[in-house]
């Protein structure tokens, strides 16, 4: 029997020690703009209501908003060319998942199915060297449609085609329902606990 393994990425395989907004300091800041809350706030509601709305460019249109609300005159693209690597660089990949997905993926397909942009998460993949150990990578906005609908999931049954597929995430409604109700095996990871051992072996379990 072929089993297709599927991982969202953020907080699941990439994780984010630490909160988002220290990343929005440290990137603002590097263009001479003072950080305040208010500014976190404006960048939060802006990319959120972009992206949901699967509209281009939501981190540009972020960072047009802050520098607006700070009343900065900087070099946009700097600004989110900034962001983009100040995010990479604050996010880890733990040994036992590096690990485990280097094993799984000699014997299986993996893929990643996540809620974002296909070039930015790519990107993110190739950060961490980890894109080499996926046969597939899946992007909301590449399908039109954020998780849970089932849109990526069909996408990876079309390009992988599998007797069973099996999804880890940490979002449950995206990640474990959208899964379940796609036909797939939903593991729920929660990251930032202990249980990253038991994750594996619990994977290593159903393959």
């Amino acid at each position: 029997m072929t089993t297709t393994i599927c991982f969202d990425l953020d907080d699941t395989v990439v994780h984010y020690p630490e909160p988002y907004k220290n990343i929005i300091r440290r990137t603002v800041e590097a263009h001479g703009i003072e950080y305040t809350d208010e500014l976190r706030a404006v960048s939060k509601e802006v990319f959120y209501t972009a992206f949901e709305a699967l509209e281009p460019d939501p981190y540009r249109q972020s960072m047009a908003a802050v520098a607006e609300a700070a009343g900065a005159d900087v070099d946009l693209d700097a600004l989110v060319e900034t962001l983009k690597q100040t995010e990479f660089a604050s996010t880890t990949v733990p040994d036992t998942a590096r690990d485990s997905l280097t094993a799984l993926a000699t014997d299986n397909r993996l893929a990643i199915v996540t809620n974002g942009i296909r070039e930015r998460q790519v990107a993110k993949l190739d950060h961490h060297g980890l894109t080499d150990l996926f046969d597939l990578v899946v992007a909301s906005y590449e399908v039109g449609a954020h998780k849970p609908d089932s849109a990526p999931f069909d996408r990876v049954r079309e390009e992988l085609p599998a007797d069973e597929y099996v999804m880890v995430g940490n979002e449950y409604e995206t990640d474990v329902e959208g899964a379940r109700n796609a036909g797939f095996v939903p593991i729920h990871y929660e990251s930032g606990d202990d249980s990253g051992p038991d994750l594996w072996d619990s994977i290593d379990a159903l393959v």
